[in-house]
């Protein structure tokens, strides 16, 4: 089963290399606008200087070491964004489809999946747009980390950098709230003999660790084995789902209240918004021209993985989902179980060092040590943001609730809203179209489609995701805190009852 696997994720992998590069020669055999031309030509032998003078500098290195850890590559990037899309929600997913029904379930995963790559394609041309402007200026960004409230800034000026800044890093921080709370709820189905605030503790300094990878090229070998991890877990719980069965009396009763489907909902849309990090993810590629497509293959990639996962869990338990936000805690326990947990809490380390590092580097712009060599020395600049991260997931510790929280009043704007309507102001004048870096994609006929595309997913997502989704997510949160009560030291755990007077006279 594990050949199978990886021979599957290499195949993927092998498709993507050469579609990508049989899109960017066909692009480099149209014909183009002469200052197009130039202006691409300036844009590809920038980026190309500084790659030279990366490897220059990763030249004394040995060859492994830049094997494992030193990656750019269209390669890397896909590894990245598959595996920075699932981890923690994929547990949650089953819980979803329970709120929502099967079909409402399926139909969101492909919408709300189609929808995400959509709006990181945007994200890539506004990137692109960006760094083909800066590049006139013979900019080096050798020491410097461009994100995405940069290219807001760039594009649109202050108060959209303002926007993106406040929107993204609130998002990555309850991102990186998310995996610390969901390894406390992994890691006591394997363990309860302390509770899971105990466990928050603990992960909380494990996490801590990520503030020593510097960046994105660092992540080679994490996404690789983050994703194997992931793949891993959605086809244990889909083969254990199956081979456990139909509990007895089960019932899949779909929606019952608007409050838990537009809940369901807004989780999807949350599962699909890994957005935050794609720039930076961008910016790690020796060619990142080549990522507009990137994203697309990592979604489908993604849907064979949460698509069988959350049908079969949601047909096996069917409405006890809804009482149970993590879906590792219905599956009965088991080498090939724990094996999961164990995995999925290797991989939430990882997941938190993708939310957290955008994070480190802004916090190192503003105190001035984002050129900084020393990996020490940064390390210990980036120590005070993990620290309200650590005591928010010990204030919040709500699983299912927060995803869907995040999801409706974050990832909404981030993901959806703000990519959509920066791309229709950018390009809002006639000369901006015409000398855009990046033309349209070949699907889409003219910009009149191109405006109608982006202004349906600003509306959809503002009425649906934010209005609806923010409804339903608030009044579920605010429901689970007078439920539990902040600081809850061990939320949905099941009592453990004491052993009778009978039972100690044996």
């Amino acid at each position: 089963m594990k050949t199978l696997k990886f021979s599957f994720v290499s195949l993927v992998n092998f498709f993507l290399y050469f579609f990508l590069q049989d899109i960017y020669n066909l692009k480099a055999m149209l014909p183009q606008k002469h200052g197009e031309e130039t202006m691409m030509s300036n844009l590809n032998e920038a980026i190309e200087r500084d790659d030279r003078e990366e490897e220059k500098d990763s030249g004394s290195h040995s060859s492994l070491k830049n094997l494992l850890w030193h990656g750019g590559s269209a390669y890397d990037a896909w590894f990245s964004c598959a595996s920075n899309q699932v981890a923690q929600v994929l547990l949650t997913l089953p819980t979803s489809f329970a709120q929502l029904g099967m079909l409402s379930g399926i139909i969101f995963q492909v919408f709300y999946g189609l929808l995400g790559s959509w709006t990181a394609y945007l994200i890539s041309i506004l990137y692109m747009e960006y760094r083909s402007r800066i590049e006139k200026e013979n900019v080096s960004f050798k020491n410097h980390v461009i994100q995405w409230f940069e290219v807001l800034d760039g594009l649109l000026g202050p108060y959209w950098k303002a926007i993106g800044l406040a929107f993204n890093c609130t998002f990555l921080l309850f991102g990186s709230v998310i995996q610390l709370i969901a390894c406390a709820s992994n890691i006591y189905l394997i363990n309860d003999h302390l509770d899971k605030r105990t466990w928050t503790y603990i992960f909380g300094a494990c996490c801590a660790t990520t503030v020593f990878i510097p960046s994105f090229h660092n992540y080679r070998i994490w996404s690789f084995l983050g994703l194997g991890m992931t793949t891993y877990t959605a086809w244990y719980m889909t083969i254990g789902a199956i081979v456990h069965g139909q509990v007895e009396n089960v019932t899949h009763t779909g929606p019952k209240k608007m409050v838990l489907y537009f809940t369901g909902a807004t989780n999807i849309l949350y599962t699909f918004g890994g957005h935050a990090v794609t720039v930076e993810i961008m910016h790690a590629m020796w060619k990142p021209q080549k990522f507009k497509y990137i994203y697309l293959f990592a979604t489908l990639y993604v849907f064979t993985l949460t698509l069988p996962s959350a049908i079969a869990v949601y047909w096996a338990f069917g409405d006890q989902l809804l009482d149970h936000s993590n879906a590792f805690s219905l599956l009965p326990r088991s080498g090939w179980r724990d094996t999961g947990v164990i995995l999925m809490l290797i991989h939430q380390f990882i997941t938190f060092g993708f939310a957290c590092t955008p994070l480190y580097f802004v916090w190192e712009k503003v105190i001035g040590m984002h050129d900084t060599k020393s990996i020490c020395l940064r390390a210990l600049a980036r120590l005070p943001v993990v620290i309200p991260i650590w005591f928010l997931a010990i204030i919040f510790p709500f699983f299912g609730p927060i995803n869907s929280s995040v999801g409706a009043l974050l990832v909404s704007f981030t993901v959806y809203i703000i990519p959509a309507s920066a791309h229709m102001l950018t390009y809002r004048s006639a000369s901006a179209r015409q000398n855009a870096a990046e033309k349209l994609p070949i699907f889409i006929p003219n910009w009149t489609i191109m405006y109608v595309v982006n202004a349906f997913v600003v509306l959809w997502v503002l009425v649906v995701g934010f209005g609806f989704g923010g409804w339903a997510s608030m009044s579920n949160f605010i429901k689970q805190v007078d439920t539990f009560g902040l600081f809850a030291k061990c939320y949905q755990c099941p009592s453990k009852v004491p052993p009778s007077n009978h039972t100690l006279h044996h």
